[in-house]
């Protein structure tokens, strides 16, 4: 478990942008399920979340044209049972974080998994969610 001082300056990297914190497996439940869609941000303390992750996710919801209807994170390491939760939803995609799933209306639509951030730009990944808004949103 990664200490809570530790992470706080990368969870507010997407709190500042209007994700919410899920922090229990209800609170996951509760968006996954919710109407329309639902992007979800499984976040990390790894160079890949740091370096291309969080700064695409931000760029992406910063300036897409179509927006998801909800933003959601947890913080794998920290907010362990709601990340279990998670990726039960993510099936059959295998455990992975950082990730970036995008739900609609309780089903999963599409999938980043950590190999698709790794050695991708924050651009390249902006870009490849702004792409899945506009089919999806």
């Amino acid at each position: 478990m990664y200490p809570a001082e530790l992470v706080a300056p990368m969870r507010q990297e997407l709190d500042q942008v209007g994700f919410e914190e899920m922090m229990t497996p209800e609170a996951v439940d509760a968006a996954v399920n919710s109407a329309g869609t639902v992007l979800v941000v499984l976040n990390s303390v790894c160079g890949c979340a740091a370096g291309s992750m969080r700064p695409g996710v931000r760029k992406a919801v910063q300036s897409a044209a179509k927006l998801p209807t909800k933003l959601a994170t947890s913080f794998a390491g920290v907010d362990r049972d709601a990340v279990e939760r998670a990726r039960k939803y993510m099936l059959p995609y295998p455990p992975s974080s950082p990730s970036i799933a995008l739900f609609k209306d309780g089903k999963l639509m599409h999938m980043i998994e950590r190999h698709h951030i790794e050695g991708r730009t924050a651009d390249m990944i902006a870009e490849h969610l702004k792409t899945a808004f506009e089919e999806f949103c």
